[in-house]
């Protein structure tokens, strides 16, 4: 994987753990990457790991086991897709609904589109 300029690295660090939780490869109390495993495998620093690692800490999707490591929580999958159909809906709807206006699509074709996509 290669960084993009969009976030911060280690935003991208904790961005790359929710997609593992939101595919199922990291399951409720499983041990999530340590922070010398991402900074071998992407030639980081590692305090840049575990800054990323701590924002789930903070965020409650993972928590610490004194001397063994970073554990995803109870509910972490959750809490992940809460925060992100708030961006959702925050951020990219809006986006969307602009871009639909400059376009003269109307929500009712809006709509259409979404429900031909979803079939």
């Amino acid at each position: 994987m290669a960084f993009t300029e969009d976030l911060t690295i280690y935003e991208q660090i904790a961005e790359m753990i929710e997609q593992d939780i939101l595919r199922g490869d990291l399951k409720e109390e499983d041990q999530a990457p340590s922070t010398n495993e991402f900074a071998r495998v992407y030639q980081i620093n590692p305090a840049t790991a575990r800054k990323g690692l701590n924002l789930l800490v903070d965020e409650g999707i993972l928590y610490k086991k004194r001397g063994l490591g970073m554990f995803v929580s109870k509910g972490a999958r959750k809490l992940i897709l809460k925060k992100r159909q708030k961006r959702f809906y925050e951020h990219q709807l809006p986006q969307l609904l602009e871009e639909a206006r400059r376009l003269e699509i109307s929500k009712d074709e809006l709509l259409e589109q979404i429900r031909k996509e979803d079939q």
